[in-house]
């Protein structure tokens, strides 16, 4: 849904009414073969908003963790990149405290999953993979507010992976997980770096935002999960403690 952007301070243009990852300014997007592809991104934006917010109540859920704590990380989870990336281009106020919908959406995510807990149990890698279609969707959204706040494409690139990968670890280190997934030898940041770049890419060639977007998700998905299948891991710079 569009509406005019509420905020005092903003240019009175369109912006969509919800999302995990923050602010997204006027996605203007022309039509391509008559179809606007809007509906797409938005669509795809409530993907990455419960996406986060499950994996969170799954993360608190292997910490033993009450169902208080679980719909605190499914918030945590959930705003976090977006808040930070939003700070850092001084967008005010910030996005979740105006936005009934993204509140109401993160609200019944987490409760739902708390309750689908309460008596089955997920298969043993679904918080890997609720958070690959997280990161993959969060990353992607976060570039497009980074490339429509007019910023350098390094500044794009590196505000898209930190608006993807901020939830994660604000996620793990609440649960007491440390290091958190970023910090390993895991293909996480990298996965969000390579589907930024293919978006930004994408924008640069004049294709239409809907496209770009799920063909740019899903390369982040796929690279995150092909990783987690198959068991690739980055190389450490240098040797564990303890190793000749």
């Amino acid at each position: 849904m569009l509406l005019p952007d509420p905020r005092p301070g903003n240019r009175a243009e369109p912006y969509l009414l919800s999302g995990a990852v923050g602010y997204v300014p006027h996605l203007t997007g022309l039509p391509v073969g008559g179809c606007d592809h809007e509906p797409m991104l938005h669509a795809l934006y409530l993907v990455g908003i419960a996406a986060f917010a499950a994996s969170g109540v799954l993360a608190a859920y292997r910490a033993d963790m009450d169902p208080f704590g679980g719909l605190a990380l499914a918030f945590a989870a959930s705003i976090s990149g977006g808040t930070l990336r939003d700070l850092i281009l001084d967008r005010h106020p910030l996005y979740w405290t105006h936005d009934w919908v993204l509140l109401t959406l993160i609200t019944a995510v987490g409760v739902g999953t708390i309750g689908y807990l309460r008596f089955w149990q997920l298969p043993r890698r679904s918080l890997l993979v609720v958070d690959a279609l997280g990161l993959a969707v969060v990353t992607v959204i976060g570039a497009r507010a980074a490339i429509e706040s007019g910023v350098t494409p390094l500044a794009v690139l590196i505000l898209s992976v930190m608006t993807g990968v901020t939830g994660e670890v604000v996620r793990d280190v609440l649960c007491g997980e440390f290091p958190p997934l970023l910090l390993r030898e895991e293909v996480y940041a990298v996965a969000a770096l390579a589907g930024a770049a293919c978006y930004l890419g994408m924008d640069a060639a004049g294709i239409a935002e809907g496209p770009a977007a799920i063909v740019s998700a899903g390369l982040v998905f796929v690279l995150r999960i092909a990783a987690i299948y198959f068991g690739v891991h980055l190389p450490r710079p240098h040797k564990s403690r303890g190793e000749a």
